[in-house]
């Protein structure tokens, strides 16, 4: 990862410690769109059944535990420590922030916006990136560190 940065960004941005911390967002960011692929697919099988709010609950909850063992296992690799259900528990209260401008921007979305409650990946889309730089500093800065 970090040789096609070097090749793609100008000489000054590639100091080793940008280009870790580079690296470590795009291998964040490509993890976020797996869970937003895993959070859409659920809010869409459960839409019917627990109504928009109920199966954005459910989906943001089962995307973001598929987000943990993700980062655990690639973007943040050999990162933090303790058992695994204590460090699920402390990524999952870090990214508290993240939830709110997450679930916050989803909720506004789908009871406002018509075109978003009928197709509910505009929410769940804008709601990823209304988290993602929140979500990635909390977790590098208390998780996986």
């Amino acid at each position: 990862m970090q040789a096609i940065l070097i090749r793609l960004l100008p000489r000054s941005l590639t100091t080793p410690v940008r280009l870790v911390l580079l690296a470590q967002f795009v291998r964040f960011g490509v993890v976020g769109v797996v869970g937003l692929i895993v959070d859409t697919a659920t809010v869409y099988g459960l839409r019917h059944a627990l109504g928009l709010y109920g199966a954005g609950a459910v989906a943001y909850l089962t995307a973001a535990s598929g987000n943990w063992v993700l980062n655990r296992t690639w973007t943040f690799r050999g990162q933090g420590s303790g058992p695994a259900h204590r460090q699920w528990a402390k990524f999952m209260v870090a990214n508290l922030a993240g939830f709110v401008l997450n679930r916050g921007t989803y909720a506004l979305l789908v009871t406002f916006v018509a075109a978003a409650a009928d197709q509910p990946v505009i929410a769940t889309s804008a709601g990823a990136v209304a988290g993602l730089f929140v979500n990635f500093t909390l977790s590098r800065r208390l998780v996986f560190r």
